[in-house]
């Protein structure tokens, strides 16, 4: 789980890699959340820093709570090396054992590579929202049944 003292790395992967980053207080406010977890760097010879996170939680959904993979980042040297399919597992792990049947996401329309993994964990492309984001690309929402 993420802790306080890994909020301004967090900070730091989410301004490189997203356009439109969150503000570091709407990172803030998950912490202590169950879905909100960090892989570190296993190298012996450095002090462990982030090398990505994922924000996921439960939302209610019609007495059956949905679960929402918010935000999934990687530090850019840090990519390929498993490092988002090992957070994805665990979140999605996270959120089954919080009775979630369900787990929704959205991904740029643009994003392949992203695309790529989650389909690899079996979400499927279920529509599209236009002008999703603040600079007007296209949103693909995914789910997958747990």
């Amino acid at each position: 789980m993420a802790e306080r003292a890994d909020l301004l790395e967090v900070h730091r992967i989410e301004q490189t890699v997203f356009p439109q980053p969150w503000p570091f207080s709407a990172l803030e406010s998950y912490l202590g959340e169950d879905g909100f977890l960090v892989a570190e760097t296993d190298d012996p010879t450095t002090a462990p820093t982030v090398a990505g996170y994922v924000v996921a939680d439960a939302v209610p959904n019609h007495g059956t709570p949905l679960g929402h993979v918010k935000d999934l980042a990687v530090r850019p040297d840090h990519r390929r090396q498993g490092v988002a399919t090992a957070l994805l597992s665990r979140a999605l792990g996270v959120l089954a054992a919080t009775g979630v049947r369900s787990v929704k996401l959205e991904v740029r329309a643009d994003n392949e590579g992203a695309q790529r993994l989650y389909r690899a964990f079996d979400f499927e492309h279920r529509k599209t929202i236009p002008n999703y984001y603040s600079n007007g690309a296209n949103a693909y929402v995914m789910v997958r049944l747990l």
